[in-house]
């Protein structure tokens, strides 16, 4: 699984809202959506794309907790919070070492220069059952 992250900020930044950092402009946002448009063809084409999603803005997040017996619901974003998960990408490919391939793919990606300086993502293994669990 790759996961990138962004923040409520990176969001309102790509909606052509300055919030703190400059707005992206709406060729920055378009220069995004097509290298992912491309990025996403060429995965499904290889036949290791299984799923991908982007995810809401953390805004419209809710986050369950514990509180005095009771479940607590915040509403998002979260003060404490500098980056959430933005999206996934889940691939069948021959190994680790290939899905770290297409993951450094995403480094490609078009963004605002103080965008690009920050940005990252995390290669994970999903885990198909309890055995393959390394605690």
């Amino acid at each position: 699984m790759i996961l990138s992250y962004a923040s409520q900020q990176d969001y309102d930044n790509m909606a052509g809202k300055a919030a703190g950092t400059p707005a992206w402009s709406a060729e920055d946002f378009a220069a995004l959506g097509a290298f992912m448009e491309a990025f996403n063809k060429d995965l499904e084409e290889s036949g290791e794309l299984v799923e991908t999603r982007a995810l809401a803005a953390p805004v419209h997040t809710r986050r369950l907790g514990p509180g005095n017996g009771a479940t607590v619901v915040t509403d998002g974003p979260y003060a404490e919070t500098q980056e959430v998960l933005a999206g996934y990408w889940i691939l069948e490919c021959e190994s680790f070492d290939r899905a770290t391939e297409i993951a450094a793919r995403l480094g490609e990606c078009p963004a605002p220069e103080h965008v690009a300086a920050r940005a990252y993502a995390d290669v994970r293994p999903i885990a198909e059952s309890q055995a393959e669990l390394d605690y």
